[in-house]
């Protein structure tokens, strides 16, 4: 009995950084091999919710550890954004940061001085082509 728990011990442990870390950084070096962009949106989202949710969970980490469950709600939580079936990613992506975020600062944005915006692009090709 004691190597049955051991085992599910083991496997709990795991399942935390191979759905957070390990297949995520897979999906997001396939992603960028592709010559599709339709999973960009998804992987860059990934990255900034789980950045998001690391930096929250540091500030808050006293007040966790009185949540015994937090690991397996944030592991579910994850496993919702990362899983392909669920994109959970993109979805927070398009309903709160495109649909609320986007919109409430788009008209600042508009503000923008046309010019400015010419320069970096014309900036950043010109840096892209002399290093390649």
């Amino acid at each position: 009995m004691s190597r049955f728990w051991t085992s599910l011990t083991l496997i709990h442990s795991m399942a935390g950084p191979a759905v957070m870390l390990l297949y995520p950084l897979c999906a997001s070096v396939l992603t960028i091999e592709s010559t599709t962009k339709v999973d960009d949106e998804q992987w860059l989202a990934y990255w900034i919710l789980y950045s998001f949710l690391t930096l929250v969970e540091m500030l808050i980490q006293p007040a966790l550890e009185w949540i015994p469950i937090w690991y397996e709600v944030k592991l579910v939580f994850v496993a919702w954004l990362v899983l392909p079936q669920f994109r959970g990613a993109a979805y927070i992506y398009q309903k709160l940061v495109r649909e609320k975020l986007f919109h409430r600062f788009r008209g600042a944005k508009q503000h923008t001085d046309p010019k400015a915006k010419n320069k970096i692009s014309n900036f950043i090709s010109n840096h892209k082509e002399n290093h390649h």
